[in-house]
């Protein structure tokens, strides 16, 4: 019997998955801070702090996903074998990554055009 990729494929992946979740969110919540502030009207405080609980969530959601998905299922007993396993399970994940970056991304800028028109309508029907 041949000895089995099982171990090496999730070595491999783990570390993948987890570097490309902190990227993604590294570079979505870093630059999502101006959507926050514009949304909150330059509220500092409950800009940041929304922030870094929508990150926290993207965290908890993406590995979440990852680590649910980890399992392989096939017997990998060639280098070639790992190797596909493991584009199917990275790619997946990186397609899976995409969604919920654009996701968040509509969520800001609903949000944003929301937090405007409400200022729109504030100023054209200011209460007396």
């Amino acid at each position: 019997m041949k000895p089995s990729y099982h171990f090496i494929t999730y070595l491999i992946y783990l570390p993948i998955v987890i570097i490309l979740t902190w990227y993604v969110a590294h570079t979505l919540f870093k630059n999502s801070r101006v959507f926050m502030l514009d949304i909150f009207s330059g509220k500092s405080e409950i800009a940041i702090a929304t922030n870094k609980l929508f990150e926290t969530g993207f965290y908890l959601l993406n590995l979440g996903f990852a680590f649910w998905v980890m399992k392989v299922v096939d017997d990998i007993y060639t280098g070639q074998g790992m190797l596909e396993i493991l584009s199917t399970k990275i790619g997946g994940f990186c397609i899976y990554l995409g969604i919920m970056l654009f996701f968040n991304l509509y969520l800001f800028f609903r949000g944003r055009k929301i937090s405007r028109e409400k200022a729109r309508l504030a100023i054209a029907h200011p209460q007396s």
